[in-house]
């Protein structure tokens, strides 16, 4: 089995709740979608998707996702799908780092890869553990109340996980405006939610150390992604009682070794665009499981085809690692694929079809705007 073709293509994704607010006065309403097909010359067709956090987020960007895509497809012709390391080997040598152009075609071979078998992905990962996984919510940072009204409305959609925002610089209320935040999106917590304040490094330790403080005794969760470097992280970790969760830090392998090497945090966010893929997804999953480190599974954003990636890897999680995943459906108004994982009774469990068990809604895609042949 051979690729014997690679088509890309481009989508809006609009943001369903409008406008997303982020740390920093970052502000989003859309997302632009980079959707990868591959073909192989037995007919065999895989899907994958990477859609960057706009261009403000990490060190990734649309532009620069296509841009990376065209300079490794052409590589990938004549390869074998099914061998996905030796596909990331390939990858590696034609681009140096950009881990989100790489993701959208390493997680449309393993897509191949189990269609071939006629087994799900999650199977090739290491195998299901048939357990559902609950969701998480993002609740964008805002007014406290409004903040409230939004956990309490995915609450009452199933979700049992609740990631919300802070990082409000100091002309817009600060360390007191998130403390507010955190306070009023917790106030009506329920028995097993999982709760995680999001800085997504937007916090500088004086002024998490600040917003910590003026917290009311009691509350129950995790800080992720409080500040923006390594050295900044280890100097808050020093000094915080509170749980700590790596996300935008760990993007490659060695990023996760460190973390376990230092002792910097107490679980990771692991967002497969930011890994690089499924591949790459796997080994921070396996030393993170080794280490004792929790893991929620997630990515920057996507449609459906990426929320099947996140649910084959996250199913695959020993549940007691696995604090939740992302269902990055809700985040967006377009439809892209069918993927029958619905949230029920407090979790979604993967469907147990060929591949990542999706089908593409073509008509969502209009045409490529570049073929590899």
């Amino acid at each position: 089995m051979k690729i014997a073709k690679v088509e890309l293509y481009q989508v809006d994704l609009p943001y369903s709740g409008g406008v997303y607010l982020l740390s920093g006065g970052r502000e989003y309403t859309s997302f632009d979608a980079s959707i990868v097909r591959i073909v192989t010359d037995d007919g065999i067709d895989g899907w994958g998707e990477s859609t960057p956090f706009g261009s403000s987020y990490i060190a990734a960007h649309a532009l620069g996702t296509r841009a990376g895509i065209a300079e490794i497809a052409p590589h990938l012709l004549g390869r074998d799908p099914r061998q996905v390391d030796r596909i990331n080997d390939t990858m590696d040598q034609a681009l140096v780092g950009h881990n989100h152009a790489k993701t959208a075609l390493d997680i449309a071979c393993w897509d191949v890869f189990g269609k071939s078998v006629n087994l799900p992905v999650c199977e090739l990962l290491g195998g299901s553990t048939g357990i559902r996984m609950p969701t998480i919510s993002s609740i964008y940072a805002g007014d406290p109340e409004h903040m409230r009204a939004r956990v309490a409305d995915h609450r009452a959609r199933g979700y049992m996980g609740h990631s919300v925002k802070v990082g409000a610089l100091d002309s817009e209320g600060g360390p007191a405006l998130d403390a507010e935040r955190i306070a009023a999106s917790l106030a009506d917590r329920q028995p097993g939610e999982y709760f995680i304040v999001d800085a997504n490094g937007g916090l500088i330790p004086e002024t998490a150390l600040r917003m910590l403080r003026m917290l009311p005794a009691g509350l129950d969760f995790v800080l992720e992604a409080p500040c923006a470097t390594w050295r900044e992280t280890f100097s808050l970790r020093q000094r915080c009682d509170v749980p700590i969760i790596i996300d935008e830090l760990a993007q490659q392998d060695c990023d996760i070794s460190q973390i376990v090497a230092q002792d910097l945090a107490d679980g990771i966010g692991l967002k497969i665009s930011k890994a690089g893929g499924l591949t790459h997804g796997r080994r921070h999953r396996d030393i993170c499981v080794a280490a004792g480190l929790t893991v929620s599974v997630q990515d920057t954003v996507g449609s459906t085809i990426a929320f099947a990636g996140i649910a084959h890897l996250g199913a695959t999680v020993p549940q007691r690692y696995l604090r939740c995943i992302l269902d990055c459906r809700d985040m967006v108004t377009l439809e892209t694929a069918d993927f029958d994982a619905p949230i029920t009774d407090g979790g979604v469990l993967t469907p147990m079809s060929p591949g990542l068990g999706i089908t593409v809604k073509r008509d969502a895609l209009s045409d490529p705007v570049a073929t590899w042949r």
